[in-house]
């Protein structure tokens, strides 16, 4: 029979309509003779109904029958050979697309057992999802019990049940994914489930009780953990002792009251409540681990404040007990390690023996590595990891913060809009220090490569994420042009897929995530394609230190790394090794101090005539000078031979973005009494980057000349909210317009005409730009940092979202319009930073309040030394325009005093 069905093999090839049905006999005689223990390979016999399968897609007749076929020889394989996870993966996948193929075949909308087989099949489903942790088992689980829930009216009586399952898987992906829309819509659905029945009132109240306990982890509202407790006892007066689930519910109380206080005599009363759930528990209960893991969490905490020997020895080896008996690929194994770490942290801190030490970080890493766990449980557990191996001086520590970067950029992957990456990413506490501790500790290990692509990493990890699919495609196009199309296709896709509208119907949402995750799956395996194309291994992956050092090619870059463990610089030359520049006198205290004098000394000096002297500004410029800029400059003159009037980029972090680095300045007599000392400005040009890859990317994308046009945008009169008049508008663009040539076709956009609507043209249209209008940054929610227009406000999202394929230069007259607010340097920077990463290459930006006088004299002596002619006509080089700003601002020094020459900051190329 084999030998006539192979035969039969042979003359169906590609393309033939029986071709799917000679695969299926072939291999399905086959598979009977490896039954019968007749040597057969396996593999070529599931490799065989793999490709009937693949002939037979979903909506074909024997679609149903080709997963039946492949499923029984998974099956088989497995009753032989004891196969590994994978395949038992594998047939538990297929088991459940025929389940769901069959029962909704049986049962189709409309029938009365529909939402039942629903029911049934997001059981299944959500079995397999704790099993093996796929976030896709638990989307189809929470999109059936979404239509159970749609289908079965309030007086059903399953409908109870169906919205506790619901909110059960809401609060299930809220435990993996982080997001709080789950979890509050997980508490309504119980609160609803609580309103219309009886039935399940024990299950509605402890499970509530759980959510309410979750959210007042994450929120500290005392009231949450209150009213958990409440739900607790209630429901544990449902459930007495015989009861089925009288375990679940006193374990459940118990965890409650063991987050609420952590006092001796309320632990023992706690602990008692965990051993009465645990004799109350079959030993072959799936949920078994729960209770050890909470008892051995409760006996640490008492060891910790008895010493008691005998509790931390109970607390491991319930932790050990609780492994044992989990598969290897259970999300709660991570509960076990996490709680195994704390009790060997907590013995070490009392017995101080070296081994528990090592097996506490030991089990830092399997938690934080564990594969089926989700990103938010396994981030939180890095950042501690990180944190105890800094307080103790261990060597995993650079480790640590390494798994906590990459963690971190696959945890915001997951989301589907710029805003959510943003709420993703800064949800953990400490998690914005992390990239620069994570430099600071390259940098105390005198591994000065690795600490440029670790802060690189972490700090260009925001904006990099939300400008990736940006990515110049010059280079993979003359090499592959049909994957370069490929990859440029797929990224359009994702980007309309993670647009900023975000629906507030759930199922809508739901949907939407799972589309954004299946375009996310085949743009990653394009990007693996081209990581296999010689030249592109690195393609999109965090760059290397000799991929970052290009950015120093016209000049060094500094890196100025603020972390509370040392405040330090770090310079990148053209070519050779980085060099390590040590702030013996300056912490993060003093840079948080400095940027508090900063911010008042800069709206004092807004109030002040021109003729005052602002003594207090020019004593913390003189400290920027002694206590960071110098020691920087006499490693950039002595070790590196950079001579004067050379360029060089600053790149500052934390806190040192709140300091006018450029300004630095003596503010000293020369010894004869003739004028002063120079200034960081008359030693070097300095320009500003916010991540050494977004200064290469802008060299990139000036490959490509277009003729220049220029449009002058700016709102007098912006609309309600956003800022008081501005008189001396309409008279700047006014003056910027006659400074620019008239081959670069400048135009004027003000008034009504400038608008959200049509500042947003005028960027995408033309290549330079002149902005004057309020400028506000946004600190809780940064995309949300804006220009002010006439109807409604112009953000950096909006900018980032337009299309703006043309865009080189962006002048930024706009924060000194802002008198009296509390501006600060890092506010230019930010706003700045954000039209660089939104497509321009170059951008000048306003640093502080001054009087208007002295942004006219340096905006006119900056234009008229902007432009310069070319055989293609006159051309703005953004290359020049930090010269053109060193010589406006030199160029006004007999007009203004010094201290406010420095107004402007120059950021890019």
């Amino acid at each position: 029979a084999i030998q006539h069905f192979q035969l039969v093999l042979d003359q169906c090839q590609a393309g033939h309509p029986d071709q799917a049905a000679a695969l299926t006999n072939l291999a399905w005689a086959r598979l009977q003779d490896y039954i019968q223990n007749d040597p057969q390979d396996i593999d070529s016999i599931t490799s065989l109904f793999r490709e009937a399968l693949a002939l037979r897609p979903q909506g074909h007749p024997d679609h149903p029958l080709s997963i039946y076929h492949l499923l029984q020889a998974l099956i088989w394989r497995y009753s032989k050979e004891n196969f590994t996870a994978a395949y038992i993966h594998e047939s538990a996948q297929l088991s459940c697309k025929l389940l769901r193929l069959f029962v909704l075949e049986l049962c189709p909308l409309g029938n009365e057992y529909h939402p039942s087989a629903l029911h049934e099949l997001a059981q299944a489903v959500e079995r397999r999802f704790k099993q093996c942790g796929s976030i896709d088992d638990l989307d189809e689980c929470i999109q059936c019990r979404r239509e159970a829930v749609s289908l079965c009216p309030g007086g059903n009586s399953k409908y109870e049940s169906y919205l506790n399952n619901l909110a059960l898987s809401l609060k299930f992906r809220f435990d993996y994914q982080g997001k709080f829309h789950d979890l509050n819509e997980a508490i309504s659905l119980y609160e609803e489930a609580l309103r219309v029945g009886n039935k399940y009132r024990d299950f509605s109240l402890d499970n509530l009780g759980l959510a309410l306990l979750t959210r007042f982890n994450h929120c500290n509202d005392i009231n949450d953990i209150i009213r958990a407790i409440s739900l607790h006892r209630e429901a544990l007066t449902l459930c007495p002792p015989g009861n089925p689930y009288h375990d679940y519910t006193l374990n459940n109380l118990a965890l409650a009251l063991q987050t609420k206080s952590d006092a001796s005599e309320d632990l023992n009363e706690i602990i008692e409540l965990y051993r009465d759930s645990l004799l109350f528990t079959r030993l072959d209960d799936p949920e078994r681990h729960i209770n050890l893991h909470n008892l051995s969490s409760a006996l640490c905490s008492r060891f910790t404040q008895t010493h008691e020997n005998e509790d931390i020895e109970e607390a491991i080896r319930l932790c050990q007990e609780s492994l044992e008996a989990l598969p290897s690929l259970h999300p709660d194994r991570y509960f076990g390690y996490m709680l195994l770490q704390e009790a060997y942290l907590s013995r070490y801190r009392v017995q101080c023996k070296s081994a528990d030490l090592s097996l506490a970080m030991e089990n830092f890493r399997l938690a934080s590595r564990h594969p089926t766990q989700g990103f938010p449980e396994r981030i939180k557990e890095a950042v501690d990891w990180a944190r105890q191996a800094e307080a103790y001086r261990h060597d995993s520590a650079l480790e640590a913060y390494q798994v906590c970067l990459q963690l971190f950029d696959n945890h915001i992957m997951t989301r589907s809009t710029i805003i959510s990456r943003r709420e993703a990413a800064t949800a953990f506490r400490g998690a914005r220090s992390l990239p620069i501790d994570a430099a600071s500790c390259a940098v105390r290990r005198d591994d000065l490569r690795h600490a440029v692509e670790l802060v690189e990493q972490g700090r260009g990890q925001q904006w990099s994420l939300a400008s990736r699919l940006r990515t110049p495609l010059e280079d993979l196009e003359s090499t592959n042009s049909n994957i370069a199309h490929k990859f440029s296709e797929l990224s359009k896709c994702l980007a309309d897929a993670q647009g900023s509208t975000v629906s507030t119907d759930g199922a809508i949402a739901d949907q939407a995530a799972v589309e954004y995750r299946r375009i996310t799956t085949q743009w990653e395996a394009a990007v693996a394609e081209i990581r296999n194309l010689q030249g592109f291994s690195r393609f999109l992956l965090p760059p290397s230190y000799e991929d970052l050092q290009a950015a120093a090619h016209h000049g060094p870059v500094i890196i100025l790394i603020a972390s509370q463990y040392s405040c330090s610089a770090i310079i990148v030359p053209t070519s050779g090794e980085p060099h390590h520049v040590c702030f013996p006198r300056i912490t993060l205290t003093h840079l948080e101090t400095f940027k508090k004098d900063f911010a008042r000394e800069i709206r004092q000096a807004s109030r002040m005539r021109p003729e005052e002297t602002r003594k207090e500004l020019q004593v913390l410029l003189r400290t920027v000078w002694d206590e960071i800029m110098l020691p920087i400059v006499i490693v950039l003159q002595r070790d590196l031979r950079i001579t004067c009037r050379s360029r060089i980029w600053l790149c500052p972090t934390a806190a040192f973005t709140s300091i006018p680095l450029h300004a630095a300045h003596l503010f000293r007599t020369k010894a004869d009494g003739r004028g002063r000392e120079l200034c960081l400005e008359d030693v070097y040009i300095c320009s500003y980057t916010p991540t050494l890859s977004a200064l290469i990317r802008s060299r990139q994308m000036m490959k490509t000349r277009v003729t220049p046009s220029f449009a002058a945008i700016g709102q007098s009169s912006p609309g309600v909210g956003q800022g008081e008049a501005l008189l001396n508008i309409d008279s700047e663009l006014e003056l910027v317009c006659k400074l620019v040539p008239m081959t670069a076709n400048p135009t004027t956009l003000s008034g009504d005409d400038a608008t959200r609507a049509g500042a947003l043209d005028a960027l995408q249209c033309n290549t330079w730009v002149h902005l004057a209008c309020h400028g506000k940054q946004d600190h809780e929610q940064p995309y949300n940092s804006r220009f002010a227009m006439r109807d409604e406000p112009l953000t950096l999202l909006d900018i980032m979202e337009n299309d703006t394929p043309h865009a080189e230069f962006a002048f930024l007259s706009a924060c000194h319009t802002a008198v009296g607010d509390e501006e600060t340097p890092d506010e230019v920077i930010h706003l700045a930073a954000g039209l660089q990463f939104s497509g321009f290459k170059s951008v000048i930006g306003t640093l502080w309040v001054v009087d208007d006088a002295v942004v006219k004299h340096v905006v006119e002596a900056f234009y008229e030394n902007m432009f310069s002619d070319s055989e293609d006509g006159v051309v703005m080089d953004c290359t020049k325009a930090a010269w053109a700003l060193n010589r406006a601002t030199n160029a006004v020094k007999a007009k203004v005093p010094l201290e406010q020459r420095m107004v402007f900051i120059h950021i890019g190329v």
